[in-house]
């Protein structure tokens, strides 16, 4: 099983998964971690670090805020989610491979950018400008 954390350079989970520049990487065998690596990444949207993900044979994603549409690319890809996760990436993932991570696969990206507040919704145009198709 592989597993990636959309991964920040202080070692811990990103928190805008359509902004990863870094995933880590856990390949998993017998339920531990056998090696883990840095993946970078072009960090250019949800449906690109989606396809990145599917091309890399990723089974599982742990990511910080994300919202609808790169939930759609990344079940349409097969990836289960486990968002709205924060702290250290490594811990996150020994934390899903005992049971004790909460998966959520909501969309749950909501932030402030400068002066212009936006939340994503299920809808497939969200209100941040972003479209789904």
């Amino acid at each position: 099983m592989k597993i990636a954390v959309a991964y920040d350079n202080n070692e811990n989970v990103f928190q805008h998964f359509g902004h990863t520049e870094q995933f880590k990487i856990y390949e998993v065998e017998d339920n531990n971690i056998v090696s883990s690596e840095i993946l970078s990444s072009d960090g250019e949207g949800h449906s690109a670090l989606a396809q990145l993900l599917e091309n890399k044979n990723i089974d599982k994603l742990i990511c910080g805020g994300i919202g609808g549409c790169a939930v759609n690319a990344l079940n349409e890809a097969g990836i289960e989610i486990f968002a709205g996760i924060s702290g250290n990436a490594d811990e996150a993932v020994k934390n899903l491979l005992n049971g004790t991570l909460e998966q959520t696969t909501s969309p749950n990206c909501s932030h402030h950018h400068g002066e212009h507040h936006h939340s994503h919704n299920h809808d497939k145009d969200h209100s941040c400008g972003h479209s789904c198709h």
